[in-house]
């Protein structure tokens, strides 16, 4: 698709928003029940309910795939906006899940959702959601496209090992019990005022083994062992804690803001004792976040997206959103956003 070049706009961001959930509910009592059972492992009762706080997660189930709950929202952010599919010249599926390695997941969204914008994925582990929404920004402002569709369907469930041989393969996949799964979508704009005022990156490439799925690339291309969720968490929280409040320090410091200039304060949950240090480490107060872990998980790369759904239509215009983003990789992304 030729897109004309035209006269760059000076701020572009999220103009409507829509997320997706798949209905099963699956609780973490009855994940537990099902791990216990399959692997023979005596668990203590309610254990990961007490270690993660998650109460419960949606899963998708037989015939949903990242593409089917990216559709969902997709369809949900262009109804909330009065578009059509044609009104979108660039699409991003922006997502730590994929319906398969090739082709790009970008076009089975389109093809569901009868678009014909350029289309393409964009990968980053957690953070994917949040760096779609930077590139469709970017590409706004160069002149490259006019309006974007940025979309997430996050399946992490599906990488969950719930038969563990014993206790050490128990640990090495514990953090993938916290998974859910869901979609998210946001209409990505030029604006007259607001919009995405700050971005700010910080990365820490040297722990990208810490945690991750290894299959499905070029070092485990076949083999079902390799396509589960494996890492450390307690390892990875450590990480974050070390490096994690560095940007957000900067970006409060750069554009001159304390917590009390912010609505809202979104930023990707893993578990609730996480999000707990997460406050504690940085000071935001609890009534400035949006919690859902409890009853969602973690949902990779879509838990920003849900939360800001949860919030748009509560939000004034003029009410500045600070999303913060934590990937595996590692790597940590600030977005400072104005509402048009």
């Amino acid at each position: 698709m030729f897109i004309e070049p035209c006269d760059p706009p000076r701020s572009a961001g999220p103009t409507a928003v829509g997320s997706f959930l798949p209905d099963e509910v699956l609780s973490s009592e009855a994940l537990q029940e099902e791990v216990a059972r399959r692997s023979g492992l005596a668990l203590p009762p309610r254990l990961l309910t007490q270690a993660t706080g998650i109460v419960s997660r949606r899963v998708a189930g037989e015939g949903v795939y990242a593409s089917t709950l990216a559709v969902g929202a997709a369809r949900r952010a262009l109804d909330s906006a009065s578009l059509s599919p044609l009104d979108i010249d660039l699409l991003l599926f922006a997502s730590a899940s994929r319906d398969m390695v090739e082709p790009a997941t970008a076009h089975i969204v389109q093809a569901e959702l009868g678009s014909r914008a350029h289309a393409l994925d964009v990968t980053n582990a957690c953070n994917s959601f949040v760096g779609g929404i930077d590139l469709a920004r970017s590409m706004i402002l160069a002149g490259r496209a006019r309006r974007a569709l940025v979309v997430t369907g996050e399946t992490p469930s599906r990488a969950v090992r719930k038969d563990p041989s014993g206790p050490a393969e128990l640990r090495d996949g514990f953090a993938g019990y916290t998974f859910g799964d869901a979609g998210a979508a946001v209409v990505v704009e030029a604006v007259e005022r607001g919009g995405i005022l700050d971005v700010d990156t910080e990365t820490h490439s040297e722990h990208w083994r810490v945690g991750g799925i290894p299959g499905g690339g070029s070092r485990h291309p076949r083999g079902d062992e390799y396509t589960y969720f494996r890492g450390d968490g307690h390892e990875l929280r450590g990480v974050f804690e070390k490096v994690g409040t560095a940007v957000i320090d900067r970006t409060l410091d750069r554009t001159g803001m304390s917590w009390d200039g912010f609505a809202k304060v979104l930023v990707h949950q893993v578990t609730v004792p996480y999000l707990e240090r997460f406050a504690e480490l940085t000071g935001v107060p609890a009534d400035k976040l949006v919690v859902t872990v409890p009853e969602l998980g973690n949902i990779a790369s879509a838990s920003i997206g849900v939360q800001l759904d949860r919030v748009f239509p509560r939000l004034a215009p003029g009410e500045r959103v600070l999303f913060v983003g934590l990937g595996g990789g590692i790597s940590i992304m600030t977005m400072v956003w104005e509402k048009s």
